[in-house]
């Protein structure tokens, strides 16, 4: 289709009065078809209905391009127009907006250029022709686009929270659509799955959160593994996410694979497109340079946030701790260890003691009904309850192998079998559950050991053993082949153990919720550790915990002090 057709068909829709800005969708798709050779011009209504632009252009199945398009003679600077172009503009780096004769081009969220094709006059669809060659030639660049280089975290943190923050609120828009119309989509079952499992108390806005950030910084964990820079999709990044995060890998191959909902395919593959345009190398030699905070992870979680929902930050209480602070902490909880408890390596203590478990068989003569058996634990067992990045947990590993100096032949087996196994963490909000995964695997590959490579002593997991009568081994565990994991758990610590679950749905999900009821329940915590999260009215308030919190204020007249804040709370669980 050449222009003048294009016009001459929009003309006579124009002039039928019986047209919408829906009517002429297809004669625009046609055109851009033609003018762009290449590229795949794709407008489904599906993907539409649930916030996406009207038109997608692709290039071998990458995003290049976004078009929204309204009706003839509507004010495309309207004020009723503004909540979604500027959410448009924010999120994605190549867009027009359009009236179907005046075209709006925008890169990088700013006004590059505008130019119109045709006008009303008299009732009718007037051809600007003299501005043909120019609307091709810009058309053609617009199509041509392949996005920039990033190298700065802070631009790329930006640009993943627009994509998140964009992909969430389709979500939760396909969500309520779902639960209006009671279909029975995969995005609904997976939202009841978070209920019944791992957050009980989601709802569907937060659980779109969950989902882009799951999407958004699993990418990034992808991408930060990925070893051939020139090529990143979905499909390579559910491969790519560290087996030591098994949940993080499980949960985003379960929401952004094959059979991801098609309503948001487009936005997930424009977040890969970005971590394509990502030079890796290139970004982490520049991590916090300049910030005057050691940090980087930190500093790139804030920044994220601050620009994906920085209600979300206040509400949660995320707050940065200056490395001094935790560095002191840190050195602080070492001492203590040596000089109270009697344990002349502090935090690199390696000895053992015996607790006793439930297991899986039925004892009616045990409290809990429960057959219990003897395991053996590390005595020096850390909890950081509200973990963040994981900035205190990483403190730990820097200051235990400063200790271990000289012993770099031991260390990699020092840190399979006496390290990970003691370091735990809660945390509740995914992006910087993620974080401080990544950050952790990091940290380690620094004092050089490698989650992903053998060490002379097997990399794995262990798990506790019983013989047929219920008695433990000789030393009560076994190395699984899997490879280890980082001990880091999404879960809310403001809320008991439940029973383990033992669901067939989202088998990986109960996992997750079954390996952080095991810290809670079974685990000797001897170390609690970090900075609880500051937030002036919690809104994590769980039954469990407010009835808890009944006793703690049982006598106390309390008045002006409100002792429901997380960090205060967080401090009462200790």
């Amino acid at each position: 289709m050449t222009i003048p057709e294009y016009l001459i068909a929009i003309d006579a829709l124009f002039r039928s009065g019986r047209a919408t800005e829906h009517s002429y969708r297809g004669d625009l798709q046609q055109l851009l078809a033609s003018l762009c050779k290449g590229i795949s011009v794709t407008n489904e209504p599906v993907r539409i209905a649930c916030g996406a632009p009207d038109y997608i252009l692709t290039r071998q199945q990458i995003p290049v391009g976004y078009i929204e398009a309204k009706d003839i003679g509507v004010d495309l600077g309207s004020k009723g127009l503004k909540e979604q172009f500027d959410r448009y503009k924010a999120s994605l780096e190549n867009l027009i907006i359009t009236d179907y004769l005046e075209f709006r081009f925008f890169r990088g969220g700013e006004p590059t250029t505008s130019i119109r094709i045709a006008e009303v006059s008299g009732g009718k669809v007037k051809s600007l022709a003299e501005n043909f060659g120019k609307f091709t030639a810009l058309i053609t660049d617009f199509a041509a686009w392949q996005g920039q280089t990033i190298t700065s975290a802070k631009k790329l943190a930006g640009m993943m929270a627009g994509k998140a923050r964009l992909l969430a609120d389709v979500i939760e828009q396909a969500v309520e659509s779902d639960e209006q119309s009671q279909q029975n989509t995969d995005l609904r079952q997976q939202l009841e799955a978070f209920k019944v499992i791992l957050i009980h108390d989601i709802t569907p806005k937060a659980f779109a959160d969950l989902y882009a950030q799951t999407i958004a910084y699993g990418m990034f964990a992808a991408r930060l593994h990925d070893p051939s820079p020139g090529s990143f999709t979905r499909e390579e990044a559910a491969k790519l996410i560290p087996k030591s995060n098994p949940f993080l890998r499980k949960l985003f191959n379960s929401i952004s694979g094959n059979d991801l909902d098609t309503r948001i395919e487009w936005i997930v593959d424009a977040l890969a497109d970005i971590f394509r345009a990502t030079d890796i190398a290139k970004l982490l030699g520049g991590f916090g340079k300049g910030s005057g905070r050691e940090d980087a992870f930190m500093h790139f979680y804030e920044d994220f946030l601050a620009q994906y929902d920085p209600k979300l930050r206040k509400s949660r209480g995320v707050w940065y701790t200056p490395d001094a602070v935790v560095r002191f902490i840190v050195r602080a909880v070492d001492d203590i260890l040596k000089s109270e408890f009697g344990l002349p390596m502090g935090l690199a203590d390696a000895s053992t003691t015996q607790i006793e478990v439930d297991t899986d068989n039925t004892d009616n003569r045990t409290t809990t009904g429960k057959r219990r058996v003897k395991k053996t634990v590390h005595r020096v067992q850390v909890l950081d309850p509200a973990t963040g990045t994981g900035t205190f947990l990483a403190e730990v590993v820097r200051q235990v192998h400063a200790k271990l100096q000289g012993q770099q032949g031991t260390w990699p087996q020092y840190v399979e079998q006496h390290l990970i196994p003691r370091l735990n963490g809660f945390e509740l909000l995914m992006a910087s559950y993620a974080m401080a995964h990544l950050k952790l695997d990091l940290v380690l590959r620094d004092t050089g050991y490698d989650m992903g490579q053998p060490h002379g002593t097997p990399n794995a997991r262990y798990r506790s053993l019983t013989t047929n009568n219920g008695q433990p081994t000789t030393d009560n565990r076994q190395l699984t082949t899997d490879q280890q994991r980082l001990r880091i758990f999404l879960t809310n610590s403001l809320e008991e153990a439940h029973p383990d679950t033992g669901t067939l749905f989202a088998s990986w999900l109960s996992q997750e919720a079954n390996e952080a009821n095991a810290v809670k329940r079974d685990t000797p915590v001897m170390v609690v550790l970090g900075n609880p999260p500051y937030a002036v009215g919690s809104s994590n308030k769980g039954k469990w915990i407010q009835d808890e919190l009944i006793t703690y204020k049982a006598g106390l007249n309390e008045k002006k002090l409100n002792l429901d804040d997380d960090y205060i709370t967080i401090c009462y669980i200790a």
